[in-house]
């Protein structure tokens, strides 16, 4: 971990130069020279002080969090040979390299900006003192989830400065996943007692940081190969606690989640929130640039034509391009389809507001840099994607940049917490409920999607499973699903992934453009490519003396260069460690 623990956890105990913002929540208070000494002294220091882990150590993980959430998992394809798609990562590549770096340099942080204001002597207000305190546990806790469930087993870097001082940070052991998870438990308790109930516009409190627990306990709950009950129980107690208490609400309009506009809904508990001020490059959303199509932006900045979300994931959504008629998907009444992915018919009127509005075939014959279809699957995608700089300063009152948009990232909305109640409510068996308040959770999320949905008389642990690919497509959640199942059912997981349609359409672009030109719809020509065998998913599968088999990540060989004991077993005297004790707050 030579760059990420001597380079990021070094640079961390310095504080972040940052810059004025088009976006108030990243403000900072004009100072132009200051250092960890002389700031935090001021309860506005303290605040803006945290801001920067909301966005910057995360700039790095953009790429391989969609690789890897969304591409894996069979819900999108970046391309054919993608060793996301085909399961053939290694330790060299570049995506999976800068995702590791950037989740240990963000915990490097949340530890220096933790322990900068704890040692700070100005004067704070204790109230923001403990929600900025709380803020950099929370995040700290959300960067070691994504360790846990990518890489397995990970050492635990608790304090930066007693790691630099002594000069260890290339012998730290691997810990064992459940002692991980207690971790990240015992951060979250920690972050609750100092979050206030109710946070300011946009930040971390305490029922935001309570719903994450909740996500934890469910993924927790089947770390040591079979689900264990007491560990579901709490994860079904804190997501209620979430949606009883909080006074948060669903939005009424699924797309309305997603508006740049929007950006601020309480529906988002967990959020990157990123700004396109051009001060300070790894503030910025990029997520346009490598997933719209050439000639959305003003900048010549975008290169998504050739992804697209698989012929699976329109399924999934009842979307069969080749045997439908457009009239299937133009009267679909899953209001999630129209704002996942695009397909021939669909407009959007937040896309393109001062050319009349955005039309999906209209743009590939006559205004993209690539003329026609050039997705492999027939569906672009429509999450993350703000449209011109327009559509920017109307969302976001500034304007945009190359590569570099205000839009929020999503990981932790509250619609989740709703399908984790439920999901964790059918207990260890996995049994169906007919439960009021289990069904009550499920349809909140449904029906909004689907208004006028039919009531079940009871929800399966299936029901959820799916309804959770439809709910979160895109937002970074299902290939993390697929390795919290792993722990406990490897077979349902193996099975599932392999018989997913994940290949290419073959005519589809001629089907499109005779469409586009003659109104008439006729895929006869088409066919989808069946002659791809399915990936090997077992390579990224291994056994450890904790859970049998599970899905993995390989650890970036630099990283393994420096630490070789990350190449070894969990620890030298294969303990667990009382992480409440050893790693006291």
């Amino acid at each position: 971990m030579k760059r990420n623990i001597i380079k990021y956890f070094a640079l961390s105990t310095l504080i972040a130069v940052s810059f004025a913002s088009c976006d108030d929540f990243l403000d900072r208070p004009s100072e132009d020279n200051y250092n960890q000494d002389n700031y935090y002294q001021t309860d506005d220091q303290c605040i803006s002080g945290v801001n920067y882990l909301y966005n910057s150590p995360w700039y790095d993980f953009q790429r391989g969090f969609l690789k890897v959430a969304e591409e894996m998992a069979g819900n999108y394809m970046f391309g054919t040979t993608s060793p996301y798609h085909t399961f053939t990562i290694n330790g060299s590549d570049d995506d999976l390299v800068n995702m590791s770096y950037s989740l240990w340099a963000e915990i490097g942080h949340c530890n220096a900006v933790y322990d900068n204001i704890k040692k700070s002597s100005g004067n704070l207000t204790p109230s923001v003192r403990n929600q900025c305190l709380g803020e950099c546990l929370a995040w700290k806790a959300m960067a070691y989830f994504f360790l846990v469930r990518s890489f397995g087993e990970v050492p635990i870097l608790h304090n930066n400065t007693e790691s630099l001082n002594a000069g260890d940070y290339n012998t730290y052991p691997k810990n064992y996943k459940s002692d991980i998870y207690e971790y990240i438990v015992y951060t979250l308790e920690t972050a609750m007692e100092l979050l206030p109930k109710k946070g300011d516009k946009g930040r971390i409190d305490y029922y935001c940081a309570e719903g994450l627990l909740a996500k934890v306990y469910l993924a927790k709950a089947g770390v040591t190969g079979s689900l264990n009950g007491d560990d579901l129980k709490k994860a079904a107690d804190y997501s209620k606690d979430v949606i009883d208490n909080s006074g948060r609400k669903l939005e009424e309009n699924y797309e309305d989640i997603f508006l740049l506009s929007n950006r601020y809904t309480e529906e988002g508990l967990f959020v990157w929130r990123w700004t396109a001020d051009g001060a300070n490059w790894t503030r910025q959303n990029s997520y346009q640039s490598d997933l719209g199509m050439g000639g959305i932006d003003d900048w010549a900045a975008t290169w998504g034509d050739w992804g697209g979300l698989t012929v699976d994931m329109q399924e999934a959504f009842g979307i069969k391009l080749l045997e439908q008629q457009p009239d299937a998907w133009l009267s679909n009444v899953d209001s999630r389809l129209h704002a996942t992915m695009m397909l021939p018919g669909f407009k959007y009127s937040q896309f393109w507001q001062d050319k009349g509005g955005f039309d999906y075939l209209e743009f590939l014959y006559e205004y993209a840099t690539n003329s026609g279809l050039n997705s492999p699957t027939g569906a672009n995608t429509v999450k993350h994607l703000y449209g011109d700089t327009y559509d920017h300063i109307q969302g976001a009152g500034c304007s945009d940049a190359r590569m570099a948009s205000s839009v929020p990232t999503f990981l932790l909305r509250l619609a989740d917490v709703y399908l984790i109640y439920a999901e964790a409510s059918l207990g260890a068996s996995r049994s169906a409920s007919s439960n009021s308040d289990v069904i009550d959770a499920f349809m909140a999320v449904r029906n909004r999607a689907i208004p006028g949905a039919n009531r079940p008389s009871s929800v399966s642990w299936e029901d959820i499973w799916k309804e959770r690919r439809l709910e979160l497509c895109m937002e970074g959640d299902r290939w993390y699903d697929f390795v919290r199942v792993s722990y406990y059912n490897p077979d349902f997981c193996v099975t599932e992934l392999t018989t997913q349609k994940r290949n290419e359409f073959w005519g589809m672009a001629d089907v499109y453009e005779n469409y586009y030109k003659s109104g008439t719809w006729d895929a006869s020509g088409a066919s989808y490519n069946d002659g791809t065998t399915a990936p090997n998913v077992v390579a990224m599968m291994k056994g450890d003396s904790e859970t049998p088999n599970y899905f993995y990540l390989p650890f970036p060989t630099e990283d393994v260069t420096f630490n070789p004991l990350l190449a070894s077993d969990v620890n030298a005297e294969g303990e667990h460690v009382d992480v409440r004790s050893v790693y006291a707050y």
